[in-house]
């Protein structure tokens, strides 16, 4: 006879299931940025210009978007703890390759396996949520997962720069490659899909339903046979995907290109964007649940995105008045929360694995598009000019290669306009 359960498990616990698979997702976001600070040693190092550097950085996403189904549909049929605690082991490994990388290949190749394995993370995230917290707090942890990507992305701002400076880039990934697999070990030994596996109750009605055996294929039929779900997934395409390209990457040579900037403090302004977004993520998902409807908020925080990158592509800002603009805009980008949201709520619960993983695809789907395609553009107007075997691009080669991101956002207002609105209430059919 098995054990009465103890009722709902208490919340230090339940943050601590979710914590440790959010420590995944911080690395996540460190190595999403990671290149930003180390484009100058990049660049000189393997020989190469915009483009190839914009290609490095995003075959990180180029794996990472074709695991998110995948992910999505086994951590529906299998449960997030062996998905976080083998993404962690694969990740200590793809960033060991990267640190001893010799080649522009290998290098290449650390990136694809980076992202492919810690893909699993904020999939596996929001499905340790669906069970350790009740539905109505969903938004707000949805939003604190956001906060926790940035943490990992800061760190690899300001922090991480001034660490390669003192020990050089690789010893620096080495380390990272360490703790990664540190985590990964923590991760087996103490995360548990539900709380019935520590004897608490469970906050999915159906009881521990990560055994759901409906076939992979019929059950992602079923997810894209909802609207909603195509328009959360291209929304983050080009609001978030503007935040990837930006922070992610082409933010800290531009502010030392075009401002004459030290590479720490273009870091740090870079940084900004990324901290307003991580606020906004939690108090986004806050405030649409208190207002009880998902698509005026969304709508509103999109259009201020666009406005907010349209001052900083086609104005001559001073710098204090760009760093000002990185706030209120870096804040309305985290609407991808909203977004969240929405998606869980326009399916059934037991689809939730599978629908965040095709919605999370969108904003990384943005970031390995924008982030070479600015690079190309960079290298189509470049007018030859070196420091230092670095490439160097004047003023309108900027301007041309960011007003992708202006576009890209601008398809993103329109489709988000086309949403059904959920009140904030679960589907159950």
């Amino acid at each position: 006879m098995s054990k009465p359960l103890r009722g709902l498990p208490p919340a230090a616990l339940a943050w601590l299931m979710w914590g440790l698979g959010a420590l995944l997702y911080l690395i996540a976001f460190y190595q999403r940025v990671a290149p930003a600070v180390i484009t100058d040693q990049l660049m000189g190092e393997f020989a190469i210009g915009a483009a190839a550097l914009g290609n490095l950085s995003a075959f990180y996403f180029y794996s990472y978007v074709a695991m998110q189904i995948p992910t999505g549909v086994i951590a529906d049929r299998w449960g997030p703890r062996k998905l976080l605690t083998l993404g962690a082991a694969v990740a200590a490994l793809g960033s060991a390759l990267f640190a001893m990388a010799p080649t522009l290949w290998w290098a290449n190749a650390g990136r694809l396996l980076i992202g492919a394995s810690v893909a699993v993370a904020f999939v596996s995230m929001l499905k340790l949520a669906s069970h350790w917290f009740p539905q109505r707090h969903y938004a707000l942890v949805s939003g604190m997962a956001i906060l926790m990507g940035v943490i990992g992305g800061v760190s690899a701002g300001v922090p991480l720069r001034l660490l390669v400076e003192a020990f050089g880039w690789r010893p620096i990934m080495g380390v990272s490659a360490g703790l990664t697999a540190l985590l990964s070990l923590a991760t087996w030994l103490l995360v548990r899909d539900d709380p019935v596996e520590r004897g608490y109750a469970s906050h999915v009605q159906a009881g521990h339903d990560h055994g759901d055996r409906t076939p992979i294929l019929r059950g992602l039929a079923e997810v894209l046979s909802y609207r909603n779900i195509w328009i959360m997934f291209l929304t983050p395409v080009g609001v978030v995907g503007a935040v990837l390209a930006f922070a992610g990457l082409w933010g800290v040579p531009y502010l030392r290109q075009a401002y004459a900037l030290d590479a720490k403090s273009a870091a740090l302004i870079t940084s900004t964007l990324l901290v307003a977004w991580a606020l906004g993520g939690p108090l986004l998902g806050a405030w649409s649940q208190h207002l009880g409807r998902r698509k005026p908020l969304y709508v509103l925080t999109t259009a201020l995105a666009l406005t907010g990158w349209l001052a900083v592509v086609f104005l001559p800002l001073p710098l204090w008045l760009l760093v000002t603009l990185l706030v209120p805009l870096g804040f309305c980008s985290a609407n991808i929360t909203i977004g969240f949201a929405c998606a869980k709520e326009s399916i059934p619960l037991r689809l939730t694995g599978t629908a965040s993983g095709v919605c999370n695809m969108g904003p990384l789907l943005g970031g390995m598009l924008l982030q070479p395609a600015i690079g190309w553009m960079l290298d189509r107007h470049w007018a030859g000019q070196m420091n230092s075997g670095v490439r160097v691009y004047a003023a309108d080669a900027w301007q041309a290669g960011f007003t992708l991101i202006c576009i890209f956002v601008a398809v993103s207002l329109v489709l988000i306009c086309l949403m059904r609105e959920t009140y904030c209430k679960q589907s159950l059919a």
